[in-house]
């Protein structure tokens, strides 16, 4: 079996089919690779979680502890697409799973989006988390800055832009992330929502952190506060809205702190335009009214907020993956409960997805569990109707990799590269220190360096 993807979508796979009973009846004997593009496994957990929230990042434990299993073989370094095709992985394998999860920003088609001091949330986020992939070089421009969105990456970015540098010194952040955060002059953080204050999609306890931090106060402003029935509605019956709007009053109308950074939650305010000519230096929203349903129109009315950066953070897409058909609108490949489907919406025998790319950025990090078991339940019923792969012996898969020159890493290659990050970090006290680049990751790993 293999597995495009070491991130928590195609590790809960890998250990799903470990478990499946129907398997273990049959007496089938499991062989399983997981492979990435990158040395490194745990995907999102590693390059996607913010690095002040190590209590995200312990997740990590449980997904070694299915990565350490004997039917299971990592190999990292291995870029799906590029060293090897769909046609290698049916040879190798008798049915593949694609779990490449969402690395894009969904684009905003508003006039001056492009221009120089706008950035997609994706690429900031890669970039604080040292992604191998994104330039070590980042420019945190301004001291008014506007970030659209209002999910969980949404409230990332903006604490992170608000936060004071040297409160990240205890993570696993690299030196050129800390010293491109502390040369900041941030002082104010717009968060812009288009729907109200009962229809944010961050969590409480994400929203609660943006008032955590020492120096930044966090203001929310009273006119934003519309409910309509459906509003009220979501409260009553979602304890997580219910938390978010007593929250959230409870900020608007308690009395100013004066600190000395300030990070602004706005509702009811749609984007409509960056300003600026050779950089932004503004931001148009519309004020919107709520409709009754949870929808939101516009009233016409605009307002212009000076802002010197935007940062987009209104959802991820996956990226298309070779050798498949690509739904590009939705971001995933095509698919019915995890099987691939063709142009004619037949499925493709033998070859399956699942997380993000599967059903779009939804949800958190858990519930890839629920997504991985239907993916898994429908190979497992399949398995009969798609052809054996010619060479299944490990050996030769890992041969082929060789002959193509493949610098392939496997679990104990990624073990070494830990324990050095970990040695990194203990003189400071610190849990570990990435590795950013690549191919030095890629040297440690194979104890090159």
């Amino acid at each position: 079996m293999g597995i495009v993807g070491a991130g928590p979508a195609g590790i809960y796979a890998a250990d799903l089919l470990t478990k499946d009973e129907t398997l273990a009846a049959s007496g089938t004997k499991l062989s399983i690779d997981v492979l990435d593009k990158l040395p490194s496994p745990y995907g999102l957990v590693r390059y996607g979680v913010a690095p002040d929230h190590p209590r995200i990042k312990q997740i990590q434990g449980a997904l070694h502890k299915i990565l350490d299993k004997p039917e299971i073989r990592f190999l990292g370094n291995v870029t799906y697409g590029v060293d090897l095709k769909l046609e290698d992985l049916r040879r190798h394998y008798d049915a593949v799973i694609f779990s490449t999860g969402s690395d894009r920003d969904r684009p905003l088609d508003i006039p001056g989006i492009d221009l120089p001091g706008s950035h997609g949330a994706a690429d900031f986020v890669f970039w604080y988390d040292s992604h191998p992939d994104v330039s070590p070089e980042w420019r945190v421009d301004g001291t008014s800055v506007a970030v659209l969105g209002a999910g969980n990456v949404a409230v990332d970015v903006a604490r992170i832009l608000a936060k004071n540098a040297d409160d990240l010194l205890s993570t696993d952040i690299t030196d050129n992330v800390h010293q491109g955060l502390k040369a900041k002059g941030i002082t104010d953080v717009h968060v812009f929502a288009r729907r109200g204050i009962a229809q944010g999609k961050f969590t409480p306890m994400e929203l609660r952190e943006l008032d955590k931090q020492p120096g930044v106060e966090v203001i929310v402003y009273p006119e934003d506060f519309e409910m309509c029935e459906a509003s009220l509605a979501a409260a009553e019956d979602s304890n997580q809205v219910k938390t978010n709007v007593k929250i959230l009053q409870n900020w608007a109308i308690r009395e100013p702190r004066g600190e000395e950074r300030r990070l602004h939650l706005h509702f009811l305010h749609r984007p409509v335009e960056v300003l600026g000519t050779d950089r932004v230096a503004g931001l148009r929203t519309e004020r919107m009214e709520l409709t009754g349903d949870g929808g939101v129109r516009g009233t016409g009315e605009f307002v212009d907020h000076e802002v010197q950066a935007v940062y987009r953070a209104i959802g991820y897409l996956g990226s298309p993956v070779a050798d498949l058909p690509f739904d590009e609108e939705r971001g995933v490949i095509p698919n019915d409960g995890g099987r691939v489907l063709d142009m004619d919406d037949q499925p493709i025998p033998g070859v399956y997805a699942t997380g993000w790319i599967k059903r779009g950025p939804v949800g958190l990090i858990g519930h890839t569990k629920g997504d991985a078991l239907e993916t898994v339940t429908n190979l497992v019923a399949d398995r009969g109707s798609f052809a054996p792969a010619e060479a299944p012996e490990p050996e030769a898969f890992t041969a082929l990799l060789a002959e193509r020159g493949v610098p392939f890493t496997r679990w104990e290659d990624w073990q070494r590269l830990e324990a050095h990050e970990e040695a990194l970090g203990e003189p400071q006290g610190r849990k570990r220190i990435k590795v950013r680049s690549r191919e030095e990751m890629t040297r440690i790993a194979r104890g090159e360096a």
